[in-house]
Formats: structure tokens, sequence, C-alpha cells
């Protein structure tokens, strides 16, 4: 059983600074690329941002220079460091991730949290 917590939403003026936090959380063997995504109602969830095992990341064309996507491999860890946030911003934010666990079988496996929101006034 496998989990993606997410923290670190809240409300913040525009120009103003959030960082999320998704910890998989359970029996991890290893995390494929991970990924945070956004989504307001009536709209489609898009993707924000994406980084590698690697590390190599990748953004929207909305957030490239403000947002930066990191991770802790040895944690389990994704973060979305939020800066020069905009009221267009506002969203739930959700990680996802494709997992391999080992126990007690071999198993890959995509999880989703279950989202924080990101809420920025003007």
């Amino acid at each position: 059983q496998v989990q993606l917590v997410e923290s670190g939403g809240g409300m913040v003026q525009a120009g103003g600074s959030l960082r999320l936090s998704c910890a998989a959380v359970g029996n991890v063997f290893s995390i494929d690329d991970m990924y945070w995504h956004r989504q307001t109602p009536g709209k489609q969830r898009e993707l924000v941002a994406v980084i590698s095992p690697g590390g190599s990341p990748d953004y929207a064309d909305s957030v490239k220079g403000r947002f930066t996507i990191s991770r802790d491999n040895a944690a389990n860890t994704v973060y979305l460091q939020m800066n020069s946030l905009k009221p267009e911003d506002t969203a739930v934010y959700y990680c996802n991730a494709e997992v391999t666990s080992i126990v007690p079988e071999r198993r890959v496996a995509r999880y989703w949290g279950r989202g924080t929101q990101v809420t920025v006034s003007s």
C-alpha cells in the first residue's frame, strides 16, 4: 500500500511564496517521474511541473521562471517552490507518481495525492 501525502498549501497575497511537499509513504521501492498538477473548478486538471528520477525538471509555460520542482529520492519526496504567485495560480494542487513496490510482490502503479488548496489573493 502506497500513499502520497501533500502539505504546504494555504493562502497568500499576490507576489508571495509557498512551498508544497509530497511524500510517498508505504511500500515504496522506487519512484519514476514525479508530477505536480493543479485544477480549478470547471477546468481540466493541468500539468504544472515534472521531475525525473535524476532531477531533470520541466514546467508548464505559465509557471516557468516562478516555480521550481525538486525531489529528495532518499525521502521519497517531491517539492514545489512557488514564487511570485499570481491570483491565476489559485487551484488545488495534486502530486502524482508511478511507484514500484516489491512487498509482498512486485507492483507498478500510479498514485495521486488528495490535493492541497493554494489560494492567491490580489
